[in-house]
């Protein structure tokens, strides 16, 4: 292990243990490029975040190419061809060049997002070397074909394993039937992955992750003429081109009827899961469909899902639910596991708990505590730099205010019981959800 690499996992546990912030101002401005930039400056520990977005994630998958995003994400890593004087570097020869700097650079896709994300010191020296080289990578992936057929014969023994597990088929039902035609519900099959060539993503990396597409949130020690200069080494980077708008996508489709499931598993437990289409995160009543489904079923053992499912009846260890909002509506998803012989009583107690919800809301006292709750906690969703610039990233993406953290508490505790019974009236029909049930005995 080098000097700079025990320094840097220094400085990471002093910011580990960094206080949270009373104030996080966010500074804005979009770059000449079209790139959209998000500053906090965080002057406490010599470190640097950043994060640069693109609209590229798996929503934006051919269906009959799911696992590009993802597919392209990872090879981004896989090595740097040959620039002037600087030689080619494969994939091991570029994760040593980032271990001696002490720095990272991941990459990677979700569902909506195409991300890169940077982490180093501010040291003067090692950080415009990390600039120069993450420039570089950016600028010039190799797109190694031999890379690419070993990861996909690894990719395609993880999904064979996969299918070994319950939960995998549960997921799986779940989403088609969500979601239906939706990108949203896609995911990556042998026959999809088979598709993929390294010539589609090049065009896909070289279409999305164009410098006018850009959203860069940099968290740490750096003032604003400082991102401007990291701004303009890194777009510099990125491709010009590509920034005609891209396609549409479709909304969620509500669902129309009561869906039900039923899928044979010889399993220990049955998997059982229940939702529909939930609500975008830009969503008015994003406070008190947080607020109530914490209440609901995301407070671990002190949710009514938990105190009916298993302090009362014994089904199940645990219940769940949560909303996964997105540009789109995404999942509201309840879950659970009990044995195979009472997983129809399970689904009878889960659908209830879920209709009186609804139907009632919460009570005074469940307000209060998830409140008191929430707010005592707030400070714990951004005491380091990565979690801050997790927040301002969702910001950004999300369109949010910029004071969104500052206004926080002050959000959630304006929340009443009648806001949530209206907000889940409105986004929840307990009568046309999806049920999911792998592996119960018939």
């Amino acid at each position: 292990m080098t000097p700079m690499t025990n320094l840097f996992h220094l400085v990471l546990l002093c910011l580990l243990c960094a206080p949270a912030w009373a104030a996080i101002p966010i500074q804005h401005w979009t770059h000449a490029s079209g790139a959209r930039v998000y500053l906090v400056a965080s002057p406490s520990i010599p470190m640097l975040d950043v994060q640069i977005d693109f609209d590229g994630g798996s929503r934006r998958d051919p269906a009959d190419r799911a696992g590009l995003a993802t597919a392209t994400a990872s090879m981004v890593s896989a090595g740097v061809v040959a620039q002037g004087a600087q030689p080619a570097l494969d994939e091991n020869a570029l994760s040593e060049a980032w271990v001696d700097l002490g720095a990272q650079l991941g990459v990677s896709a979700g569902l909506e997002r195409f991300s890169v994300s940077l982490r180093t010191l501010t040291e003067p020296e090692l950080l415009e070397r990390a600039l120069a080289l993450a420039a570089r990578q950016l600028a010039a992936p190799a797109w190694p074909e031999a890379v690419w057929q070993r990861d996909r014969q690894r990719w395609l023994g993880a999904l064979k394993e996969a299918e070994t597990r319950p939960g995998t088929h549960a997921a799986r039902a779940f989403a088609q039937a969500v979601y239906g035609d939706h990108p949203y519900g896609r995911e990556a099959t042998a026959t999809t992955l088979d598709a993929i060539t390294v010539d589609d993503m090049r065009r896909f990396y070289r279409r999305h992750a164009a410098a006018c597409r850009a959203q860069i949130v940099m968290v740490g020690a750096i003032d604003r003429a400082m991102a401007g200069h990291i701004a303009d080494r890194l777009v510099a980077a990125l491709s010009p081109n590509g920034c005609e708008p891209l396609p549409a996508v479709a909304e969620v489709a509500p669902l129309a009827n009561a869906v039900e499931r039923r899928i044979p598993f010889d399993a220990a437990q049955a998997q059982i899961l229940i939702g529909q289409p939930g609500h975008r995160r830009n969503d008015p009543d994003f406070f008190p469909l947080f607020i109530g489904n914490y209440i609901l079923g995301g407070g671990g053992f002190v949710s009514r899902l938990t105190t009916e499912v298993r302090e009362k009846r014994g089904l199940s260890y645990s219940a769940y639910s949560y909303f996964a909002p997105g540009l789109h509506a995404g999942a509201f998803q309840l879950g659970l596991s009990t044995r195979p012989d009472q997983a129809d009583q399970a689904v009878q107690v889960a659908r209830e708990v879920v209709r009186r919800f609804v139907a009632d809301g919460p009570t005074e006292a469940e307000l209060q505590a998830a409140k008191d709750y929430l707010v005592n906690g707030f400070a714990l969703r951004f005491d380091s730099n990565r979690k801050l610039l997790d927040n301002v990233a969702n910001i950004a993406w999300n369109g949010l205010p910029l004071d969104y953290l500052e206004s926080w508490t002050r959000r959630v505790e304006t929340v009443t019981t009648a806001d949530i019974r209206r907000a889940f009236a409105l986004v929840l029909q307990p009568e046309r959800m999806v049920t999911v049930v792998v592996g119960a005995k018939p």
